[in-house]
């Protein structure tokens, strides 16, 4: 069974940057795609971005395109998502999730995984 682990969480001012990492364990990591997802107070959980498991496909949430890069190392069992020009909008718990599939698609709906990170909070307040 996979496990996830996300890290790189914290309190950041408006415009500033964050990079979330999240470590999988098992030798299956470079099979699928991978997802991030976040949810805030009083929110559903939404979709932010996902990757092919090659990394040759991306896939962004329109809230996100322009700001947040979603990228994997398969080599380091590791996904990372680079969020620059931070808003308070931004403010939720970052879930990473594994894909049932190889293509992008398959890590884009939060309903249909299984695999789950604890998720790591980001806060962004002045």
């Amino acid at each position: 069974q996979v496990q996830l682990v996300e890290s790189g969480g914290g309190l950041v001012q408006p415009g500033g940057s964050l990079r979330l990492s999240c470590a999988a364990s098992g030798r299956t990591f470079s099979s699928y795609a991978m997802g991030w997802f976040r949810q805030a107070p009083g929110k559903e959980r939404e979709f932010v971005a996902a990757i092919s498991w090659s990394g040759a496909t991306l896939y962004y949430a329109d809230s996100v395109k322009g700001r947040f890069t979603i990228s994997r190392d398969n080599a380091k069992n590791t996904v990372y998502l680079q969020m620059n020009s931070l808003t308070p909008e931004d403010t939720a718990v970052y879930y990473c999730a594994q894909g049932s599939g190889r293509a992008y698609y398959t890590a884009s709906n939060y309903r249909d995984l299984e695999v789950w990170g604890q998720g790591t909070l980001v806060t962004v307040s002045s």
